[in-house]
């Protein structure tokens, strides 16, 4: 009675688990206490979630959860919606209360749980692994499938909650299937079955159906609730299950309705002629598992973001993916292509074209891959560094060719972290990536957090304009402790190991100034900054004359430059790399600066303009991994003398310095 009367009271908060006096009153009164730690990278997502409520459900008690460092809670422990949206994230402290006959046990059973960090392994945005074309390129008839479900035929009766009941019992059903038929990915589809049976949910669903709502209405509402509440969360892991909510909410819907279970195998068998492009509005676990891989050539997602469940495991299964298309028109049938590597989605793209773009980049990359381990030096004798973008160790570990690293993007490789890294952290992974590139020189930026880059451990307040706000060294000058630690790091690995350091987002001499102060003594340490605004272009005499290098963030100049935000499709095209005042910019670096001048922007993984870049002067290019190759393949070939610099800085356009080259 006592365990059903706090589960009742707990229900009825918002899915955000904001405290609500009777709820906080009946954790009062729990049996029992313990605190835990979250030691999760992700915090209490989805899957671990799961195994919390799982565990919780089979004993005869009432447990509540209530997050110590955010306020949040009191929430019922045997409710998924309720954990997975208490938000509780790596390292807090969360109290768990326990009423009823079993409260000691649970309660052990809950710390045994914790200290195994919940049963969950991180998973990190999968690199795409060998399939389809091996060159992250698709081209095939499209195969639409998902969409909303259309339940403007279904006529309500008296027996609204048996038909929903009946569907949530179809929806299980497939779900089993599927986790029977995908042990590897069984936890995720462990995870939808609990969201599914989800008691919350369940009651609100229930309730809705009692005030006279349709079973459609109720349970598209509260789906849709819970997931505009997953889409509100501080973390993007976390934001991203708000498609595993969609993804139940359908399946359910589809029963409801009758409708097949669209599940796309069969849909690409059907539609398609030889091996489709699958076009979905967001790629869910269910889908990704059941693809026919002989009847798939690629998957294009109409939604952002890498992490999803169904983004890791589609590329797990090694199918060619692009996400973030938007809402392109595209018909049942029509011929689609896209190159993932450059972010293309055509419809009715020249076929022969694609074809044979597809055909000449797998001979270019076979044989330049052959060479990859040979210096870069040009026709007319120049020799121009290759080096390796690094965000993971995995990239350093699958470089072939990597001169070096010109970027460890340490933002990134530790970007998962609710904690700041320690300092012997920072040091066992700069050596592993040094170990990786055969202790070639790397070099290691600084924190660059700010603008679309957060760093979890380091939150900053909301900005009306954060790409013009504070970002990269800007922040850490409230935060020294945070890079004094991480220099630390790499004057350790620097004794070991040859180690350059590079600071971001440097725009004025005080600010060096400031940076080399926090670094001290350099012991030989070889020290740079990032061009990456114009200002810094422009005086980068004024701004290198204590450095040994600088680096050309291209990205952000070219942003910075043609105030277009490539992430914004009605502006993007603007955001070329090759527009002539960007090039005029990384010319008066080269002419000014006064020591030696790398690229490390994606400009440097385009074979054609690393030659114009090397033309320009640029000493050193830093690509991506798969890019190295390439890159160095085609400087082989090119005469940097033969390069019209000069025709090039005066051109109209970025298409215009195009066909100059």
């Amino acid at each position: 009675m006592v365990a059903e009367a706090q589960r009742g009271l707990v229900a009825k908060q918002d899915h955000l688990g904001d405290v609500v006096a009777a709820a906080a009153a009946a954790v009062a009164e729990a049996d029992r206490t313990v605190e835990i730690v979250v030691g999760n990278v992700h915090g209490l997502h989805a899957r671990p979630a799961a195994r919390l409520v799982g565990l919780v459900n089979g004993f005869d008690a009432a447990v509540m959860l209530t997050d110590l460092d955010t306020g949040r809670g009191p929430v019922d422990a045997g409710s998924l919606s309720m954990v997975a949206t208490l938000n509780a994230q790596q390292g807090h402290r969360l109290r768990v209360g326990a009423s009823g006959s079993q409260a000691a046990e649970v309660l052990a059973a809950v710390e045994k749980l914790a200290a195994e960090n919940f049963g969950d392994e991180a998973v990190e945005p999968a690199a795409p692994a060998a399939g389809g074309s091996g060159l992250d390129v698709a081209i095939g008839p499209a195969v639409l499938v998902g969409g909303e479900v259309d339940v403007s035929g279904y006529v309500a009766g008296d027996n609204e909650l048996a038909r929903l009941e009946e569907a949530v019992a179809r929806a299980g059903e497939e779900l089993r299937g599927l986790r029977d038929d995908s042990p590897e990915h069984g936890g995720i589809f462990e995870a939808h079955l609990a969201l599914l049976t989800d008691r919350t949910m369940r009651d609100e669903v229930r309730a809705s159906i009692a005030g006279g709502a349709s079973a459609p209405t109720a349970w598209q509402h509260s789906y849709d609730t819970l997931a505009t509440t997953f889409e509100a969360l501080d973390d993007a892991y976390q934001r991203e299950r708000a498609q595993d909510v969609r993804a139940i909410r359908d399946r359910v819907l589809r029963a409801l309705v009758g409708a097949a279970s669209d599940e796309p195998g069969e849909a690409a068998a059907a539609g398609a002629v030889g091996a489709g492009i699958l076009v979905v509005p967001e790629l869910d676990a269910a889908t990704a598992a059941t693809l026919d891989a002989t009847r798939i050539a690629g998957i294009a997602v109409r939604a952002a973001g890498t992490t999803g469940h169904g983004v890791i495991v589609a590329r797990s299964r090694g199918i060619p993916l692009i996400t973030g298309i938007g809402p392109v028109e595209v018909r049942a049938g029509a011929i689609v292509a896209f190159d993932a590597r450059s972010g293309v989605f055509e419809v009715a793209p020249d076929v022969d074209r694609v074809r044979a773009t597809i055909a000449e980049r797998r001979g270019e990359r076979d044989q330049a891959i052959a060479r990859a381990d040979e210096p870069a030096i040009t026709r007319d004798g120049r020799t121009v560094d290759v080096l390796v973008n690094v965000g993971v160790v995995q990239d350093a570990v699958e470089a072939r060719g990597a001169d070096g690293s010109g970027l460890v993007r340490t933002e990134v490789l530790f970007g998962d972290r609710r904690t700041p890294p320690s300092v012997d952290e920072q040091v066992d992974a700069f050596r592993a990536i040094a170990r990786a590139l055969g202790n070639n020189p790397i070099t290691i930026r600084t924190w660059d957090v700010g603008g679309d880059k957060p760093l979890p451990f380091l939150p900053q307040d909301k900005e009306a304009n954060p790409f013009l706000g504070e970002r990269g060294l800007r922040v850490f000058r409230r935060r020294p402790d945070l890079l004094r630690d991480q220099l630390e790091a790499i004057r350790r690995t620097a004794a070991e190991t040859p180690v350059h350091v590079m600071f971001p987002m440097v725009t004025t001499a005080d600010e060096v100034a400031w940076a080399l102060d926090q670094l001290g003594p350099r012991d030989g340490l070889e020290v740079g900054i990032m061009v990456e605004v114009p200002a810094a272009a422009l005086r980068v005499g004024t701004l290198a004359k204590d450095l040994d290098f600088v680096s050309i963030g291209t990205n952000d100049l070219t942003q910075y430059t043609t105030a277009a935000d490539r992430t914004n499709a009605a502006v993007a095209p603007l955001a070329d790399g090759l527009d002539p005042a960007v090039l005029q910019l990384i010319d008066h670096v080269v002419r000014h600066a006064g020591v030696r001048v790398a690229v490390c922007g994606d400009l440097a993984s385009d074979p054609q303009a690393a030659v114009l870049l090397a033309a320009l002067g640029v000493a050193e290019l830093s690509a991506v991994g798969p890019q190295v190759p390439l890159v160095k393949a085609r400087l082989r070939q090119a005469d940097l003398g033969q390069v019209d610099t000069a025709a090039v800085l005066a051109a109209r356009d970025a298409d215009q310095v195009r066909g100059l080259l």
